[in-house]
């Protein structure tokens, strides 16, 4: 069989899939702004926030978060509309790090950040963002299916942190509730968050 006739099979297959672009997309919900801020929330029907079930999929996006004290970003979710926020978690932390000056660098767990069966705040970062004028802490977190009454909250979260040192964190776990949660709120371990945007996006 020639190779021309393989590559256009291959085309063939990979345009049977007629409704390839139906398999989901993102939708910009909210963005949130920090400056001094003590804490930033999401809550559903609040100030047109969607946490509800429109979606299956929530996306936090983190960018240039800049904190007042050298402390780590962190999250909880809220069963009650953001009235108080403390549902239990259990999670799991890893850490890869990296010195500017090439004086250390590793790739560790870190029993600091995690939490068994607490409700406590998830720290998403471990090391804490800088306080210095360029150093800030970016990243993700995705929220699975917030809204079921079935199962328990499942999210995944990786983040970069600059501090002398780049500091890569991979945290995942679940909110271990069948109650639907409709509110998440961040805030740092300790002080404020003193600049940058957190976004929220839908997945479907």
């Amino acid at each position: 069989m020639s190779i021309v006739k393989l590559n256009n099979q291959g085309v063939k297959n990979a345009t049977a899939f007629g409704s390839i672009t139906g398999l989901g997309s993102m939708t910009f919900i909210k963005k949130l702004t920090a400056s001094s801020s003590a804490t930033l929330s999401f809550v559903d029907g609040s100030d047109g926030v969607v946490l509800d079930d429109t979606y299956k999929e929530y996306l936090f996006t983190f960018k240039n978060i800049h904190a007042s004290n050298a402390q780590d970003l962190s999250f909880q979710t809220s069963t009650n509309g953001g009235s108080s926020y403390g549902v239990t978690a259990t999670t799991t932390n890893f850490r890869a790090y990296h010195a500017e000056d090439d004086s250390g660098a590793t790739l560790e767990y870190t029993t600091g950040a995690d939490l068994a069966q607490s409700t406590n705040f998830v720290l998403l970062n471990y090391g804490s963002v800088g306080t210095d004028n360029d150093d800030n802490c970016v990243g993700t977190l995705t929220l699975y299916n917030p809204s079921s009454t079935t199962f328990v909250k499942n999210f995944i979260s990786n983040t970069n942190t600059s501090i002398a040192y780049s500091i890569e964190n991979f945290t995942a776990g679940y909110f271990n509730s069948t109650s639907a949660i409709n509110a998440v709120q961040f805030k740092m371990s300790s002080g404020n968050i003193d600049a940058g945007d957190i976004c929220l996006y839908g997945i479907a």
